[in-house]
């Protein structure tokens, strides 16, 4: 009968709570609400006021296609690793000898290799359900750039809920997306996994480190606090 030990229980738990809970910081809390993704929002919308005020819209047309193309490479990518992982279940019995060689690494057996490999792909399954809804809905706001109101109906109540709605189909694009590339980043933490469960557990914390720095702590995410006209006063002196 297939069972895992108890360490291995509480790694894959700590690995699956990271990703809950980090996951709703980031989206559901006032915490979240200071980290890069929901800042985005809020350019998102600037975007979208600037672009109901504009006549010609090739530019806005042109960003939206560079989102699709980077969703559709993701989404692409995502089909490439499920395939790849589930190579892995053809060479099960070659791979667990080079992974048993390794340091600290810790014995398994052919069925918790097969189900691991088989998590792994579901890790990946789910990433690209999400870049896929992505790719659609960057469709569906390209669609709704070219329906625009013209510029010269900008304040009418017309434009302001064109405003709203093309802001929100956008954010929840990147909504998506985020959580496509959050699934890819916790399947390289899952990855720790094939090594035994000390190795999940750490590969997860560090997965987790690097993405709330990038959050909250990174040079990207400290461009929104910066004081440009005192940064180049300060540089100039």
């Amino acid at each position: 009968m297939l069972s895992f030990t108890l360490p291995d229980n509480l790694a894959l738990g700590w690995f699956v709570a990271s990703w809950i809970v980090y996951s709703l910081i980031i989206e559901k809390t006032g915490k979240g609400s200071a980290g890069l993704n929901a800042l985005m929002n809020g350019v998102r919308e600037n975007w979208m006021d600037q672009m109901i005020a504009r006549e010609v819209r090739i530019v806005d047309s042109q960003v939206t296609a560079a989102l699709q193309n980077g969703t559709a490479f993701f989404a692409s990518t995502s089909l490439i690793a499920i395939g790849g992982t589930l190579s892995l279940l053809r060479a099960s019995e070659q791979i667990m000898t080079v992974i048993a060689a390794l340091p600290l690494s810790v014995p398994t057996t052919p069925a918790m290799w097969e189900l691991k490999v088989v998590g792994l792909a579901v890790i990946f399954v789910y990433a690209f359900f999400k870049f896929a809804w992505s790719y659609r809905l960057f469709n569906y706001l390209a669609i709704m750039i070219g329906a625009a109101p013209p510029a010269a109906e900008k304040d009418t109540a017309a434009a302001r809920a064109f405003v709203h709605r093309a802001t929100r189909l956008c954010a929840d694009a990147g909504l998506h997306f985020n959580r496509g590339q959050r699934a890819f980043f916790f399947a390289l933490g899952y990855l720790g996994w094939f090594l035994g469960p000390a190795e999940l557990a750490l590969s997860t914390t560090g997965v987790l480190i690097v993405m709330w720095r990038r959050q909250f702590n990174s040079v990207s995410r400290m461009a929104f606090d910066a004081d440009p006209i005192g940064t180049d006063t300060a540089k100039t002196r």
